[in-house]
C-alpha cells in the first residue's frame, strides 16, 4: 500500500487569460500514531477540520476502530493498522506521536511491550521524522513528574519516579522517549516538540480502561458502588479533550526553537471524593462510595504549572468541569442504551425463531 499523498501542482493559465500560473498549496500530510485512541481520534478530526491530509496508524490494543470509523470515507482520512515498535514508511510532513496505553489497567497487562511503545516507538517515528526531515509531537505525559514534591509542577522539575514499580513500565517508558527527542534535537536537528500530557477527559474514553472519571460514570449509571481509592483526599486536575487537543496542534505549530516539555493541563485541582460526588449528582444515581486501599505510587497531588503554555501558546483550558463531565456523561449514556438493546435482542430474536431448524447440511 501507497502512503504518500499527492504534492503541489500548477495549474496553466486557460487559453484567453492572462499568462500566469496559480499555485494551488498541497494540504499538510500528516502521521496520527496512536489515532484510532480516545485523544488521537479527536486529533485526527481537527487536524481534518484545519484541511490536512491525516495517515492514522494503530494497533488497536487500546485504539477502537469505531472511534474513527465516521472519518473512514472522509477523501483525506486513512487508516492503517500498524505497531509503532515496528519501522514504518511513510511520506509525511508531520508526525505526531501518541501511541501507548495510558491507563494503568492497560499498560500494566503488559509492561514490558508498554516500555517498548515508548522506547522502540520513539526511536521508529525520530528515525521517520529524520529521514523525512519533518516535524515530530512527542505525546509525553504527567507521569513523568511521578509522586511529586513539588506543587504544582513545572517543567523544570525532574520529577519523583519509582523507577521499579508497577507504574514505572509507563513513567520510566515516557521519560526515556523524552530523552530521545532531545537527543534527536540535539543531535541530528531535528524539529522535535515535547508535551507534557496531565489527566484528560472526554467522549470515547474506553469504559473499561480503569480512569478515574469513565470509572465513576460507568459506575453511576449502573448505579454500582463508586470505587475510591484510598481517603479519596488526592488530587488530580482534569483537562477535556477538546482543549487538549488545542494544547497540542498549538505546540506543534509553534517556531522550530519551541521544543518544549510544555504542560497541557487545568490549572484547576479537585479531589477524587470531589469528583465522585459531582459524577453522582450529575447522572442522578443511587451510587454510595465505597474505599479501597491505595495502589502503589499513586500520586497523592497532580497539578501543571501553565505559565509556559500561555506565555508560548497562547493556551489555557476554557471547558469548566462541569460542561465537560456533561459531554462526557452523555457519551456514555448513549453506550450503555446500545449495549442495552444488544443484550436484549438475542432474547427477542429468540421468539420470533421458534420455527423448524434447517437440516445441519444447510445451517452452515
Amino acid at each position: 500500500m501507497d502512503h504518500s499523498f499527492a504534492s503541489g501542482q500548477s495549474i496553466a493559465p486557460t487559453a484567453g487569460t492572462a499568462s500566469r500560473s496559480v499555485t494551488i498549496q498541497p494540504p499538510r500530510r500528516v502521521l496520527v500514531t496512536g489515532g484510532a485512541g480516545f485523544i488521537g481520534s479527536h486529533l485526527c478530526e481537527r487536524l481534518l477540520e484545519e484541511g490536512c491530509e491525516v495517515l492514522c496508524a494503530d494497533n488497536f490494543f487500546t485504539g477502537t476502530r469505531r472511534n474513527v470509523e465516521h472519518l473512514l470515507d472522509h477523501p483525506r482520512f486513512e487508516l492503517l493498522r500498524h505497531d509503532v515498535t515496528f519501522p514504518l514508511y511513510v511520506e509525511v510532513d508531520e508526525i505526531y506521536n501518541l501511541a501507548c496505553p495510558a491507563s494503568p489497567i492497560h499498560y500494566q497487562w503488559d509492561p514490558v511491550q508498554t516500555t517498548k511503545t515508548s522506547v522502540l516507538g520513539a526511536i521508529n517515528m525520530l528515525g521517520l521524522a529524520k529521514r523525512l526531515r519533518g516535524k515530530i509531537l512527542q505525546a509525553s505525559t504527567s507521569e513523568i513528574y511521578g509522586d511529586p514534591e513539588v506543587h504544582p509542577q513545572q517543567e523544570a522539575y525532574w520529577g519523583h519516579v519509582n523507577p521499579i514499580g508497577p507504574r514505572s513500565c509507563y513513567d520510566e517508558g515516557k521519560r526515556c522517549a523524552e530523552t530521545l527527542f532531545f537527543d534527536y534535537g540535539r543531535q541530528h536537528h531535528l524539529r522535535i516538540k515535547v508535551l507534557r500530557i496531565f489527566n484528560t477527559y472526554g467522549p470515547r474514553m474506553q469504559p473499561n480502561d480503569g480512569r478515574v472519571v469513565s470509572n465513576f460514570i460507568i459506575q453511576a449509571l449502573n448505579n454500582q458502588p463508586i470505587t475510591i481509592y484510598g481517603d479519596g483526599l488526592q488530587t488530580r486536575s482534569f483537562c477535556f479533550v477538546d482543549d487538549t487537543i488545542r494544547g497540542m496542534m498549538a505546540l506543534m505549530n509553534t517556531p522550530d526553537e519551541v521544543t518544549g516539555p510544555v504542560n497541557c493541563g487545568n490549572p484547576n485541582e479537585f479531589t477524587i471524593r470531589d469528583l465522585a460526588a459531582q459524577v453522582i449528582a450529575m447522572t442522578g444515581s443511587r451510587s454510595r462510595l465505597v474505599h479501597r486501599p491505595l495502589p502503589q505510587d499513586d500520586p497523592r497531588q497532580r497539578r501543571p504549572d501553565i505559565s509556559q503554555a500561555q506565555e508560548l501558546l497562547n493556551w489555557q483550558p476554557v471547558i469548566p468541569l462541569a460542561e465537560g463531565l456533561q459531554r462526557t456523561i452523555a457519551y456514555f449514556e448513549e453506550l450503555h442504551a446500545k449495549q442495552r438493546k444488544r443484550v436484549s435482542r438475542p432474547r427477542s430474536a429468540a421468539k420470533k425463531t421458534r420455527e423448524p431448524v434447517p437440516s445441519r447440511a444447510t445451517a452452515s
